[in-house]
């Protein structure tokens, strides 16, 4: 029997759904091909406001895919979370056949920044206009960040460790890498990620005091990190679900091993304060490589934060410099969330399934509507890079100041 020190944590199954591809096939196509999806933001009660351009979720439809009764007293964050949790076990191969007499081995962790804007906006306007009599016992749960934790696990019917994690846009990094500590505490799987939906007129008013948030009314050119065009970061819904499992209990009932979670860290620089972000991000980076003993050079391709600020992005190139020496300038880097938007916590969690995908599929996706940069960073633009990819490093930052970095190593299962 492996000791808990030596329980390694491995990604068993993917689950997307996001502005381009409501699966992860979808996703993974318009991915490596470059497909910018953003556009002009399309919801009711958002036309006048500020803010022109996001990534929004089209064609999902919620009540093909989740029963009534959960619907009912969910927002649309959460309905993104349990469609792509359902892919992700489906993926897996992981049901109720492997875990009903164990139903504690599993477990759920979420990341979450915006919460149930939509659907707390709704009801706070029946308190309003009708008064509140019309408001239902849904709204005390629905808005709250850890709905979608609770609503997995009880449809699911998972009673592992459960946790939310609340911790900014790197968020989504810290959640996997709770989840592998689960893993490693002794839980066998874990179902983990995060998906937002911050596009209600309500939210939308809430992130226009985010002064880095982008304005610009043209969808080819509102989101452009490390180029002397960038002018902020676009807003985008959606995001991704990983099954996470023990690497032998996952061989053991046959499962598919896709990659390792191998090293994480995360620290904290302070709200906007960007030029100090470069020494917390290296330091994430260092230790991120530190847990998963890696080599600055084993790095084969970076999935960069890229915030779209110039002096987030000078400080995001320095701190690639910084944390992986003469490496730091010919490591591919790249950002496919130039062409979906970021979707907050949901963004690295995309990001670590892109890396995955991109690790199986040797190829580096490029970094849609990006085109001269202006950084010392070997950003790939224009169309996909063939490469033999082994490890993956993926970078995060928040509004508030967290820095988080993980190591993922690709998977060595011959069935890959």
């Amino acid at each position: 029997m492996r000791t808990r020190k030596a329980r390694r944590t491995v990604v068993t199954g993917i689950g997307v759904v996001a502005p381009n591809g409501n699966n992860t096939e979808a996703f993974w196509k318009r991915t490596h091909e470059g497909v910018s999806v953003l556009d002009r933001v399309t919801r009711e009660g958002c036309e006048q406001l500020p803010l022109r351009v996001a990534g929004e979720v089209r064609g999902f439809e919620a009540v093909e895919l989740i029963e009534e009764r959960f619907l009912v007293q969910t927002d649309k964050f959460t309905h993104f979370a349990m469609a792509a949790a359902d892919i992700a076990l489906d993926d897996a191969r992981l049901g109720r056949a492997d875990y009903e007499n164990s139903p504690f081995d599993v477990g759920v962790v979420t990341a979450a920044g915006s919460g149930g804007g939509e659907f707390g906006q709704r009801e706070l306007q029946r308190l309003w206009g009708q008064g509140p009599t019309y408001v239902g016992p849904y709204q005390s749960i629905a808005w709250f960040y850890a709905a979608s934790t609770g609503q997995i696990s009880i449809r699911g019917g998972f009673k592992g460790p459960c946790a939310v994690v609340a911790s900014d846009e790197a968020g989504g990094l810290d959640a996997l890498a709770h989840a592998a500590r689960s893993i490693r505490g002794g839980t066998e799987a874990v179902v983990v990620g995060a998906a937002e939906a911050p596009l209600a007129p309500y939210s939308v008013v809430c992130q226009l005091g985010y002064a880095d948030l982008s304005t610009v009314e043209d969808p080819t050119r509102a989101y452009r990190p490390f180029t002397s065009e960038a002018c902020g970061f676009v807003p985008a819904e959606g995001g991704a679900m990983l099954v996470v499992e023990e690497e032998q209990s996952a061989r053991r009932r046959g499962a598919k091993v896709r990659a390792e979670l191998a090293g994480h860290a995360a620290t904290f620089t302070g709200a906007a304060r960007w030029e100090e972000s470069r020494e917390g991000l290296a330091q994430a980076i260092i230790g991120a490589l530190r847990e998963a003993d890696c080599a600055p050079d084993e790095i084969d391709v970076v999935f960069a934060d890229a915030l779209g600020v110039p002096a987030a992005d000078r400080a995001e190139a320095l701190a690639i410099a910084d944390a992986l020496g003469v490496h730091g300038k010919r490591v591919p880097v790249t950002a496919p969330k130039t062409g979906i938007g970021r979707a907050y916590c949901g963004a690295p969690v995309l990001d670590a399934a892109a890396a995955v995908l991109s690790m199986e599929n040797e190829l580096i996706p490029p970094t849609p509507n990006v085109f001269e940069v202006c950084h010392d960073l070997d950003v790939v633009t224009g169309s996909a890079r063939p490469a033999e990819l082994r490890t993956a490093l993926v970078l995060s930052r928040g509004l508030m100041g967290s820095n988080a970095a993980m190591v993922l190593r690709r998977s060595t299962d011959p069935r890959t």
